[in-house]
């Protein structure tokens, strides 16, 4: 019987991080699902096969080693890690106090950072892969998110600093930046006069959808990407690529 591949998802309970481990379940994947959010966490996992469910806090140094150790237990092997797990907290430059700031950091690059330094004597072992998770509004700056935004700035410069070091033991590693996506994070804060606005910015005129932005991801993970590394791949129907005029352009 072929092996299953072993993929880990942070931030796995909803939203992009749930709909790429499904992903990666259809592709013949297993996957080590983590999230800090235990009860919605257990119940998605509960719904699937060769999944294993990890509670953790991808900022706390030992959790990060506890989930590769409990993957390892779980499947014996990692051939994926997805740097998912993310807050986001948008405001006023002047009103991020140091305690808003950190909460970010902590998740957003920390996380980043402790995980993929734990899985890397796995990743050397089958010559895996990383993706991280960056925004768009790591690639341009944006109106209160200074802390968010800095984060993902920071991701996408990690990104490239782990794939130079570890190129040589054959471990690729990638980001996804993604633009507007309609998720339940982005219900929460984008106001209908916002989704108008980045309908008007992109080119594509609309949302991305979870499932694109997974599709990026399992894509950078598998083996048809075994000849990409330190790239950043902008999953924001072209938000990145343009500049200010379009709307006036569409409505001349």
């Amino acid at each position: 019987m072929k092996f299953r591949k072993v993929a880990i998802v942070t931030g796995a309970a909803r939203g992009i991080g749930r709909t790429t481990t499904d992903l990666f379940l259809a592709d013949g994947w297993s996957v080590v699902m983590v999230d800090r959010l235990e009860a919605l966490l257990d119940a998605e996992a509960s719904k699937l096969t060769h999944v294993s469910a990890i509670t953790a806090d991808v900022s706390n140094p030992q959790d990060a080693g506890r989930i590769m150790t409990e993957a390892i237990r779980s499947f014996g092997r990692i051939d994926c890690l997805v740097n998912n797990a993310g807050v986001a907290d948008f405001g006023p430059l002047e009103e991020h106090d140091f305690t808003r700031w950190r909460r970010v950091m902590e998740t957003n690059l920390d996380g980043v950072f402790l995980c993929a330094q734990a899985s890397i004597p796995y990743l050397k072992e089958t010559r895996g892969s990383i993706v991280n998770i960056g925004s768009i509004s790591g690639l341009r700056a944006s109106t209160l998110r200074v802390a968010y935004g800095t984060s993902k700035a920071a991701v996408i410069h990690l990104t490239k600093q782990q794939a130079a070091e570890l190129g040589e033991y054959g471990v690729r590693v990638n980001c996804v930046a993604p633009g507007p996506v309609a998720t339940a994070m982005s219900k929460q804060v984008h106001t209908q006069d916002i989704i108008d606005a980045y309908h008007d910015a992109i080119p594509l005129n609309r949302y991305g959808t979870e499932r694109e932005i997974a599709e990026a991801i399992v894509f950078l993970a598998s083996d048809k990407a075994s000849y990409i590394t330190g790239q950043i791949l902008a999953a924001d129907g072209g938000f990145d690529a343009v500049g200010v005029g379009l709307p006036s352009l569409r409505n001349p």
